[in-house]
This record gives C-alpha cells, structure tokens and sequence, in this order.
C-alpha cells in the first residue's frame, strides 16, 4: 500500500457564515439561545400549536432523563420551539442552527422559511424574505426524531438519539454580498513550502464588483502575509480563489504544539473601504502520514496514536451539552495523556473542534453510518447530502486527520438485501471518492467492515480480547495478526463495561474464562457466546488488569499505528435495559455524570504528564481476607512509589513498566481488623511529586450469609438526602459479594427521586457494588417523604426524609 501523506493546511473553527466574523459590529452576531418556549404537542403545523408552552433555553432536549428512566423506551416524536424577537435594519438576516435532531423545520411569521433532514450538523436558515424590521418577529421551530430508517444512524445503534435543539442557535445580520465560507489548503508544507491556497465561497443578491483581501495572523497576532485582489461576484453563489504566498516560515501544529495562525478573508466595497463581509478561522500547518509496518507520522516524526472515544451526552442533560461541558470533556482527555479522539458516531458540536485544535487532539470525524446497512435512493440522498456538509463545515480543522466513513456499516440491515457486500462495496467506493475529490489531504477509513479495508487509507478490525471473545491475554497476537492482514491497520474500540465500587480478589486472567469464544472478534449474534462479558460481574479489578494489559502490549509494540479505548465515559444506550445501571453502556473510564472510574488512573499512569498516584481503589472500601492481609497495587507514572499502612512504611519501589500488573507497584499489605488507612508517595528524582490516601474496613475470613439490608440516609451540600443502603451479615458486615437489584421509590411522589441520570447515586433501579447502593431525593417542603427499598427477595424497608 503506498504512504497516506497529508500535505496541507487545516483550519480550526467552522468558517461558516454565520460563525464568522461579519462585517457588521458584533452585537449582529447575536447567540440566539435564550427566551425560547417549547411544546410537545404532536401536531404537524405551527398553527395547531396553541398550549402547553413551557420556557426553556438552548441546547435543549426533550429526551434529557427519559433515555436512561424505569419506563421502556423513550420519547421519539414531534416537538414544537418558539422564539419572539426584533431586529433592526440589514440587507439580509439568517439563523444558523449548529445542530437540530433529527428533522427541522423553520416558520417565521408564519411562513416556512427553510427546513433540514439529519442531524449532528450545522445549517442554515434565511429569513429575509419573511422578516419584519419593525414590531416582533415570531419565529416557530419544529423539530422530529421520530422513526425514519432513511436517515442515519440506524436505529439499531447503541447509542440514543436525542431529540431536540440540542445545540447553539445564532442569529446573523448580513450585507447583500456575503462570504460563505472558505477552504484552505497549504500542499507544500512536507517541502517547507507554506503557499496557501483559499477557495472563498461567496453569495450575491445582485451581481457586484468588489476586492477580495485575504490575509494570515501568526500565533502571536503579527501580520505575516496578505494578499488582494479585484473580483466580480456573481448573483447568486459562486467560488473566488486567492493565494497567500511568499511565506518564508511557519511553526507547525502537533499535539505537542499546536500552533495555531488565522486567517482573514475580508470582501471590502471595489472604490472604498467599505467592508461588505469578513471571515476569520484559526488554522495550523501541518502533515501527516500513516506508513504500513512503521506507524503514523505526524510532520515527519513518528507519533503513537494514544485515543479514546466520547459519545456527545451526558447524565442530566443529554446531548443537549453546554460549551463548557463540551470543552471540559476534551480537556479531561487531554490531561489524560490521550492525542486522539474518535467522534463517535456523527460529527459533534463545533466546540469540541475548537478545543482539539487548541489543545493539540487529533480527530477521528465519522460520518454516522452506524449499521443498517444500505438502504435506497432517499436513503443515499440524505446519507450523501450529510456527508457533503460535514465535510464543508469541518473542512478547516487541523485537528482533524480521518474522514471516517462509517462503523458496523452490514449489521443489522434495515433494508432486505441492504448488507450484502456487493450492494456495500461499490456504495463505500462512492464514498470514499466523493471524499477524496474534496479533500485528498486526509486519510478515509472505517471500523468494522472488512471488504472496505482495502477501499479506505485506514482500516480498523474488531478486536475485543478478554471482553467479547477470548482473552486480554491474546492482544498482543491479535494486533500482529492484524497488521499483517491489514497493513493499513489502526484500533479502534476495546475495553469493557465496569460498575463503579464492585470488586474482587479474584478478578479473572489474562488466560480467559473456559470455554470462552476464542475469537477475539466481537460476534453480531451474541446469544450464542460464551465471553467474559456475559459470563463475569463486571468488577472493576478486571476492567484494570485488561487495560493495564492493553497498555503494556500497544506501547511497545513495533509498528503500531495506535489504538483507542473504547469509551471516556458511560454513556445511554436502547439496547442494554439489562445492565447493572439499566439503559447504560458502562464501558467509560467515567460514570455517566463525569466521575473517574478506576481504569482512568490506568491509562494516567502510562500517558499523563503531571505526576499521579492512585491506590487501588477508593470505592473497594470494605475488604475480606486472610490475617496476613491482602495485595494492594498501586497505579503512578513517578519514577518510585511508597506505601503506608496506618502512617507505618510498606517499603519503596521503583516503577518499570512492562511488569504486570501496576508496572511492579504491588504490596503485600498487612491489614490489620478493622480501619485501616493506606497513604502513598510518588516521587521523581528523589522529590515527592504525588500523593494519594484511601480508607478500607478489613474483614478477616470470609462473608457471611445476608442478614438484611440497612438503610441510612445524611444530608448533602446540593440540599439533597441521600439515601444508602448496605447489605450485612448478622454481625452488621458488609457483604462485598452480594450484588442484587436494589429498587427505590418514593411513596407517593416518585417525582422526589433524583432519578434519569444513569449513574450511581441518581439512578433508581440499580445493581449493588459490593453490598452497597444509594439514591438521592430532594425534600419537600411541606411534608416528609417516605421512601422505600426493596429488591426481589426483599420486600420493603422504608426510611422516612424529614421536610425541609
């Protein structure tokens, strides 16, 4: 297979129209999110909606709790927005939706304006012809996520799909001759050669003479080069190329620099200095290269891909994530030590573009074919019509390296015949062209589909060994097969499901369970496998070792491309109603509502710059064993650790990698019965650089037979009581191996649960960690509440929450 090189420029934030600068005073880029009314009313037209509006701010989603609540399924359907604003005077005003799911349309003053099929991408809205310049303005959007299999993802994926505005709405005022957007591209970059070629996308209400001036801002905000040019634009939309040349240096983007310039595009008045338009987006000058049997290259030197995945959701709110929340997740991945980040699914908010840019992430951006197969004509409209405007809008981004086609593409085929490989082979083909005669500078790939490895630049197989098939033991084979088969090869996905505070001494090894599929493979059809995922509890001392494993294998294997774990956090799923925290996909290094699971610390302790230490674990804090004690390993990236049982010295060692587990930071710890405290020290050259303490109550022997189930409850800072249960043995033990459902309610206002949320603590069903469950409520403010804990072989014990 020949070298992928990647010769170009790419630019970071959308330069759409109306993300851009204007040319108007900024205050006509007006964030359009607050003030909004909203209706689930389930009528077709704007004027059958005449109730029921409750007010609300963007993002929003009516499916926030209701994906991961008690009841089956969730609400997919019509619902109704409604804003009423006013405007002052400008040639031409629009409303950019950055994403609205999954079918929209858009009336303004009772006319339909504009309207959009798919979702996870930005659009726009002209409302010029409909506007009122004086007086309010009505604006009314309805917007569907009802069942539509010509639309992707199928509806067989694991993952919701959100219904709603679940992203940023801006409002934009705009002269008759706009820019639209532009495309960079820098080709020479490999040969030093920094010419950058711009393809300036424009729009006319009439047909204009005008001088197009581009110009490029160094990272320190210096002019570095400008160009400009006399131009005609046509009525209508049509294309301006311009060039930045004589540019004799530039500082390259890597993760470990990323360098970011800007460039300007400015459409200014042909006889004065008039501006009718501008455009601005920040870019980086790189390249890169993934060369078989050597690994990816980014600028030349070679980079380890070190990667996870997010899903775009989040406990409380769903998809319909704030900026913050948006950027504070790439942040965590970055702190982690990661460099890449698989958008999984579907293209996602622009900010987390924003912030791999800033941050030096590199992006792995899916179209979301997510199984069903292949479907027909509409079907291909919509699919390709999608991936046109990803492409558009995500054009510029430096972060970006893959235009990922798809994932899983033959399961599960909506459409009879739709997976077979000769009706998917030439439509992949189709693709993967319309890709690279837009952009031949980034590599196509895809997940899972075999007969397309060939078709994309890189190509990932399934390998879930020691969680679907097989053993984590036979990883590092598995990878050398695989990069034999496929010299193209990349990993995308592995890992497991761990529920938070479950544990045991006796997590399986790295040889797997017996009779176990052999395969590492993950099968379609998994009622007929035997794995380590339908057959263990999902503690999460196993999730540890395995990706501890995983670790020690990718780091040192010669050649490797990279992998990603699959995934940063837990996240809501229809197709798992079964799983300790029904509803919830628990393969995260965090919860659902953000909290580090053990694994996080794991994959710190190889990849995160600051010094860490992490004792296994906070959560296992009830422990039973021998009068000697147990192991305890410890998870650092310092050159040695010390451990402290009770303020008393465990010893010293020094961490070297490839020794399993912990890198060789594992102690024999002489647990005495009862409290005990562990403390550790992390330090590097002799300094103490970290430190890490937990508590564990210590039981010698064995657990003993379930008692009953003790219920307390105290008082939390958010005002809320949580509500804990334990499960104990006649001597008031806790039993770490019991593990039933645990069910709460509130008599009489289940309303009082601080349930829908999907991780411990805010679910209401859930399974017991060790012994242990808990649910938060919210007090009334006129009565108490009694709330009730059963599981199915106990049939109540009540606890009353006072009023506030």
């Amino acid at each position: 297979m020949k070298n992928i090189k990647i010769l170009t420029l790419l630019a970071a934030v959308l330069s759409s129209l109306l993300i851009s600068q204007v040319g108007y005073a900024e205050a006509d880029r007006l964030l359009f999110n607050s003030d909004w009314q909203y209706s689930e009313v389930g009528v077709d037209k704007p004027s059958e909606v005449s109730e029921n509006w409750q007010a609300i701010n963007l993002p929003h989603t009516w499916n926030a709790k209701d994906t991961v609540d008690q009841v089956p399924g969730y609400r997919r359907g019509v619902s109704w927005y409604k804003k009423t604003f006013s405007v002052k005077k400008a040639d031409r005003y629009f409303l950019h939706f950055e994403g609205s799911n999954m079918e929209t349309d858009v009336y303004l003053n009772g006319e339909q304006v504009g309207s959009h099929i798919g979702g996870y991408i930005g659009f726009d809205v002209e409302l010029t012809d409909a506007i009122k310049t004086r007086g309010e303005n009505e604006l009314v959007v309805r917007v569907s996520n009802a069942y539509n299999p010509h639309l992707i993802p199928s509806q067989k994926s694991d993952f919701f799909i959100h219904g709603g505005i679940t992203r940023d709405v801006w409002l934009v005022l705009k002269n008759d001759t706009l820019i639209d957007r532009f495309e960079a591209r820098a080709p020479g970059v490999e040969k030093e050669d920094y010419t950058t070629e711009l393809t300036v996308f424009l729009d006319s209400a009439k047909k204009t003479k005008a001088r197009l001036k581009a110009s490029l801002i160094s990272p320190e905000g210096a002019m570095v080069q400008s160009s400009e040019q006399e131009v005609v634009v046509a009525k209508g939309p049509s294309q301006q190329k311009i060039t930045l040349d004589g540019i004799a240096d530039a500082k390259l983007w890597s993760p470990e620099s990323p360098s970011l310039y800007t460039i300007k595009v400015e459409l200014l008045e042909q006889k004065r200095d008039g501006i009718l338009d501008t455009a601005e987006t920040a870019f980086g000058y790189r390249w890169f290269e993934q060369i078989p049997g050597q690994g990816f290259f980014v600028n030349g030197e070679r980079l380890l891909l070190r990667g996870t995945h997010r899903h775009e959701e989040i406990a409380g709110v769903g998809a319909a994530m704030s900026n913050e929340q948006h950027r504070q997740d790439m942040q965590l991945i970055k702190n982690m030590g990661a460099n890449l980040v698989r958008l999984g699914h579907y293209p996602q908010d622009p900010e987390v573009y924003r912030a791999a840019d800033e941050l030096g992430l590199i992006l792995w951006d899916e179209l979301p074919w997510c199984r069903g197969g292949k479907g027909g004509k509409q079907w291909e409209q919509y699919t390709e019509q999608l991936l046109h405007e990803q492409l558009a809008q995500n054009f510029n981004h430096a972060s970006i390296a893959f235009w990922s086609l798809g994932n899983e593409i033959y399961w599960e085929e909506d459409f009879p015949g739709g997976g077979r490989d000769e009706i998917l082979v030439p439509y992949l083909k189709k693709l993967n062209d319309i890709v690279k005669a837009k952009d031949s500078s980034r590599l196509t790939s895809i997940r899972k589909y075999y007969p397309g490895s060939d078709i994309v630049d890189s190509f990932s197989p399934s390998i879930w060994a020691g969680w679907y098939g097989g053993a984590y033991g036979q990883y590092e084979v598995a990878l050398q097969n695989a990069q034999k088969k496929y010299p193209n090869m990349i990993h995308m996905e592995y890992g497991g499901s761990s529920h938070v505070g479950r544990h045991t001494e006796t997590p399986i090894d790295a040889k797997g369970i017996r009779g176990a599929q052999v395969s590492v493979e993950e099968a379609v059809n998994q009622t007929v496998v035997k794995s380590v995922a339908k057959a263990s509890d999902w503690n999460e001392n196993y999730m540890v070792d395995l990706f501890d494993w995983h670790l020690m294998v990718s780091e040192s294997l010669a050649g490797l491309t990279g992998t990603a774990q699959w995934a940063i956090r837990d996240f809501g799923t229809p197709l798992r109603p079964e799983n300790p925290i029904p509803y919830v996909n628990q393969k995260g290094l965090f919860d659902r509502s953000g909290k580090r699971k053990d694994a996080y610390y794991v994959y710190a302790s190889y990849w995160a710059a600051e010094p860490i230490c992490y004792i296994e674990s906070h959560t296992w804090t009830h422990r039973y064993g021998p009068a000697e004690g147990r192991s305890v390993d410890v998870y650092c990236n310092t050159d040695t650790a010390e451990l402290f049982l009770n303020g008393e010295s465990l010893g010293e060692r020094k961490r070297e990698q490839g020794q399993f587990p912990a890198s060789g930071l594992v102690w024999q710890v002489p647990f005495k019965e009862g409290q005990n405290q562990l403390s550790v020290i992390g330090r590097n050259n002799g300094d103490n650089v970290a430190r890490d303490e937990t508590q564990v109550t210590y039981y010698v022997g064995e657990p003993g037979k379930f008692e009953r189930l003790e219920v307390t409850q105290k008082m939390l800072e958010n005002g809320n009581a949580l509500i804990e249960v334990s499960a104990v043995d006649a001597e008031g033990r806790r039993l770490t191996n019991y593990s039933d459902r645990i069910y709460f309610s509130a008599l009489g206002s289940n309303d009082a649960l601080v349930d829908g949320f999907g991780s411990p603590g805010r679910s209401s069903v859930i399974e017991a960690a060790d012994g242990y469950a808990s649910i938060e409520v919210s007090p009334q403010a006129n009565h108490p509440l009694v709330i009730q804990v059963k599981t199915q072989n106990v049939k109540g014990v009540f606890v009353e929450v006072a009023a506030r």
